[in-house]
């Protein structure tokens, strides 16, 4: 049986952020490719909350911080979170992933985003500025065997590109990490760079961005099992 897969694209969409054009090509080489029936949509952050993301069968969290609506960024990934919708957060939706998980698993509740609030104390900063800036950085990243990411790419280690100028607070990752959430990636140097949480169908962050990969014609590994998981949500509806 083919059903629709409805995924939201929650994010501020412009023109100027690259991510944001490379990624209804991608979808549409899905299409092509696998047969799939991918309908997706955009939502701005002001208008992510938990109505409106509960009716999707997956949901991506877009590059482009900082975002209109950090409160409308966190509802999304809290909704999916917790109802079990596949998620894919790339860039700022993974520092915004460990951002909800801080608040609302690990009772952090003044746990903040640098870019968001420049003012918080490095105690309560779940995400910091990066010493040295990510934008256009391209890198190998290693991955944990046996993780989704490593099942999804097919490997130990996978090149990675970025645009980005924060990262999570190191002091912060084993709190992370004693409430579920699993980081399975990193760079050369051990930094974290992938996140995923054991026991959800398909929760998935990278700080890095799977969409700039190659020319654009075929999606990323990890894009094709966002959108793959999508298809068996919208199946089992």
């Amino acid at each position: 049986m083919n059903s629709t897969a409805r995924i939201a694209l929650v994010g501020d969409r412009s023109d100027a952020v690259r991510s944001h054009a490379r990624v209804p090509g991608l979808l549409e080489a899905l299409r092509v490719r696998e047969g799939w029936d991918l309908d997706a949509y955009w939502v701005a952050t002001e208008d992510a909350d938990a109505t409106t993301l509960g009716g999707f069968d997956a949901a991506w969290v877009l590059p482009g911080s900082p975002y209109r609506s950090e409160a409308g960024v966190l509802a999304a990934i809290r909704t999916v979170r917790e109802n079990g919708i596949p998620f894919l957060g790339t860039c700022g939706g993974f520092q915004h992933a460990l951002l909800e998980f801080a608040r609302s698993v690990c009772g952090l509740d003044r746990a903040a985003h640098a870019e968001n609030t420049p003012e918080a104390p490095d105690e309560d900063a779940v995400i910091v500025p990066l010493a040295c800036s990510l934008v256009g950085h391209e890198g190998v990243i290693r991955i944990a065997p046996g993780s989704l990411a490593s099942d999804l790419i097919g490997a130990d280690r996978a090149r990675a590109r970025y645009h980005c100028d924060y990262a999570p607070n190191p002091r912060h990752l084993d709190t992370l990490r004693a409430h579920g959430l699993a980081f399975t990636g990193t760079d050369e140097s051990g930094e974290v760079r992938i996140a995923e949480l054991p026991g959800h169908p398909f929760f998935l962050a990278t700080l890095f961005q799977p969409e700039l990969d190659g020319d654009g014609t075929r999606a990323h590994p990890l894009i094709t099992g966002l959108a793959g998981a999508a298809v068996d949500h919208a199946r089992a509806r």
